[in-house]
């Protein structure tokens, strides 16, 4: 078999199949040579998701004919002027996006430099047909159509227009947040889906085109270590999806999808959150070009950073003392459909008495207190003024009610159902899990503990035996030291038992049983080279699960506001150690609502 030398137009298909793999990656080409090109305002046009036609139209400084022609050949670029490939400061910098595109679809390319003429060329799979005068503003306007029209091996693999189109969306969507001093205009069939017309803030621009209710419950970060500059916006943990697509991430201004950064952000939420939920975060990180290898795939969303521990580092520690900053802060929207099940009583006379009383099995009671005599019960077909028996307690007022603007959960009114705590705020109700609320205040005096050095322990009087499966009492066993650190000190008692002498002071008076139980089950998902200390937060958190306020007790006015307080003063009070809310407030409006004052 004899080597030949491919011919020109096969090499530059080949060449496309790296840049160009569907209608997203020739439009994120093109937009990026727009800003590049110092355009304030981009705007792009699809029919069909972008299978059928793409325009991208900027206001950028132009190309002369001459400057046309070399940017449609391979490796031609004006963004690279010397040899230093790792002093790359712009979105693009391979010189074979439009000769890769041209190669696979119809390219039309107008040009203008202001005070010249502007100037067209037309390029159709590889072949020039048109070149001649064009009338356009300053700038510069590219239409792609019929991409792999004439590649149908590459043509079949391609998804629905509707798919397409929404692979375009998220590239346009995460250009226009790397760049929020420039306009956006995305219109798709004529219809205009994006629209950023104005220069903002990075807050302000992410918010807008994610979900407008980011601004309310984000959190800034701004930090800088050893020459590397990290900022953007990260949702609260409560404010979270099922999905990770509203995560956003960029270094030096170029949109990356990068494994590194998305553990570290998996990392940084770690214990705040949901296991099958996803935070909203969008991060910039500014690096030294000397740092960062942006030249790792034609695609140029992969990036190799020459300190990779650092940067991770960075990042967990950003997010996370931003989020220290949030304090007891939770994304407290009311559900709608919650608040679609208040609903007013029937106006009328016509309601029985034993739905007044909270339904059957209560005996009818006149209007005077007295029962109703006989076997029969007689309805009373008159209006019902008086009101069932109350339900809770009142206690005595010991000492003037706190003010309720000096608190942002407000105080204590009362308990429902011994599980929730209702307080008054100035704004509205505040409605606190107990249980879950007091998990997360234990684990966070455990950690400090644990900072100090280690967690107190508080000897059992009995020690108590606890059997389980030989595998799992060693586990047990071999973790006993870093678990005594914890405050709980165990040793093996037989080859299926382990017998528990102290557990931590923090916990007060627990159930040593179950919590060795559980302990020994969340140690079999460890892994074994992983340290316990490296786990820490879930074995604390199952510790603090045992000794947190259960759902079901009953605690007093001076109890609810003493826990009210200490959440306040606690980070990440706002979500439980499994990552769900603890608190949600009504606001006053929406109770006015409820009862048609507004």
């Amino acid at each position: 078999m004899s080597i030949r030398r491919l011919p020109e137009h096969l090499i530059n298909r080949i060449a496309a199949g790296e840049v160009v793999e569907r209608p997203a990656s020739a439009l994120k080409e093109l937009v990026e040579n727009a800003l590049d090109a110092g355009a304030t305002r981009v705007t792009v046009r699809l029919a069909e998701g972008g299978l059928s036609r793409i325009e991208v139209v900027d206001d950028g400084c132009g190309m002369t004919a001459a400057d046309m022609a070399l940017a449609l050949e391979r490796h031609a670029t004006s963004k690279l002027p010397t040899d230093e490939i790792d002093q790359v400061a712009t979105m693009g910098f391979r010189g074979e996006a439009l000769p890769s595109i041209a190669s696979v679809a119809r390219l039309t390319l107008e040009s203008r430099v202001r005070g010249a003429d502007g100037w067209s060329r037309v390029i159709d799979n590889g072949a020039v047909v048109g070149d001649g005068p064009a009338a356009l503003p300053p700038g510069t306007r590219v239409m792609v159509e019929e991409l792999f029209a004439r590649v149908p091996a590459r043509r079949k693999f391609l998804r629905s227009g509707r798919s397409e189109y929404a692979a375009c969306l998220d590239v346009v969507r995460r250009l226009a947040m790397a760049r929020p001093d420039v306009a956006f205009l995305l219109e798709h069939d004529g219809r205009r889906v994006l629209a950023a017309l104005q220069p903002e803030d990075r807050p302000a621009r992410v918010a807008a085109l994610t979900d407008r209710a980011l601004k309310e419950n984000s959190v800034a970060i701004d930090m800088e270590r050893e020459g590397l500059v990290l900022g953007g916006v990260a949702g609260l943990p409560t404010f979270h999806r099922g999905v990770a697509d509203h995560q956003y991430l960029f270094v030096n201004g170029r949109p990356v999808k990068d494994r590194l950064l998305t553990g570290a952000i998996r990392g940084a939420y770690a214990e705040m959150m949901p296991r099958d939920r996803h935070a909203v975060v969008a991060l910039f990180l500014d690096v030294p070009p000397s740092e960062v290898d942006v030249n790792v795939h034609p695609a140029k969303t992969e990036v190799r950073f020459r300190d990779p521990a650092m940067v991770r580092g960075l990042i967990v520690s950003g997010l996370r003392r931003a989020l220290d900053m949030a304090g007891h802060r939770v994304a407290h929207r009311a559900p709608a459909d919650a608040m679609a099940m208040f609903r007013p009583e029937p106006s009328g006379g016509g309601a029985e008495p034993s739905a007044l009383f909270g339904g059957q099995g209560q005996a009818a009671v006149t209007p005077g207190g007295a029962p109703f005599a006989g076997g029969n019960v007689v309805r009373d077909q008159r209006p019902t003024f008086f009101a069932p028996p109350p339900q809770a307690r009142a206690e005595p007022a010991t000492a003037p009610l706190p003010d309720t603007g000096d608190h942002p959960l407000g105080v204590a009114r009362g308990q429902v159902a011994k599980t929730y705590i209702v307080a008054e705020a100035a704004d509205g109700l505040v409605i606190v899990d107990q249980h879950a609320a007091h998990e997360r205040l234990v684990l966070e005096r455990m950690r400090a503990a644990l900072a100090g050095g280690r967690v107190a322990a508080q000897a059992l009087l009995i020690p108590e035996v606890v059997e389980l499966d030989e595998p799992a009492c060693d586990r047990m066993e071999s973790r006993a030291p870093e678990l005594s650190e914890l405050g709980l000190d165990v040793e093996r008692f037989g080859p299926r038992a382990m017998l528990v002498r102290a557990t931590p002071a923090l916990l007060g008076r627990g159930d040593p049983a179950g919590l060795v139980r559980d302990l020994a089950d969340e140690l079999a998902a460890f892994d074994e080279a992983l340290s316990l200390r490296e786990r820490l937060d879930a074995v604390a958190g199952t510790m603090a699960c045992h000794g947190s306020v259960r759902a079901g007790r009953v605690l007093s006015v001076a109890e609810m506001n003493a826990l009210l307080r200490e959440m306040e003063a606690t980070p990440h009070s706002g979500q439980c150690n499994h990552g769900r809310p603890t608190w949600v407030k009504l606001a006053l409006s929406d109770v006015e609502k409820l009862f048609g004052r507004k």
